[in-house]
């Protein structure tokens, strides 16, 4: 949780911290880099001269489809998410990586679903070198 209010928040209202994050995140931009997902893509020299579009499973966490987010069905606890409410899986997307990159390169994007929370990507171009 972000310094600003972490105190009255914490004290007064635990429940609701995650709440205030994304609110706080909503209006004031980008939160800092450790809610950033990072993925490397390795080219080859003519890879990074022709450029490409490479493939990528991005982990989502998602509300669980089973139990609707409640984390139980009737008085037991969701066999599917373990109770938590939610459950992960892997959604692709195809990063256009263009012509002419340099190693180092990065691309940063957001990716949104309507039933799961934003997830932040961070990709990082390495180009390997000819043996």
């Amino acid at each position: 949780m972000h310094e600003c209010f972490a105190d009255e928040i914490a004290i007064d209202f635990p429940s609701v911290g995650c709440v205030v994050d994304r609110m706080r995140d909503a209006f004031l931009g980008e939160r800092h880099d450790a809610d950033l997902l990072r993925a490397d893509v390795s080219l080859s020299q003519r890879e990074a001269v022709d450029g490409l579009v490479v493939p990528l499973d991005i982990p989502v966490r998602a509300t669980c489809p089973n139990c609707g987010g409640r984390g139980e069905t009737w008085a037991e606890p969701c066999d599917l998410c373990d109770g938590r409410g939610e459950s992960s899986f892997r959604y692709p997307v195809r990063v256009s990586v263009p012509p002419g990159v340099a190693d180092g390169a990065r691309f940063r994007f957001r990716l949104t679903s309507p039933d799961s929370s934003p997830v932040r990507v961070e990709v990082r171009v390495a180009i390997r070198s000819s043996a």
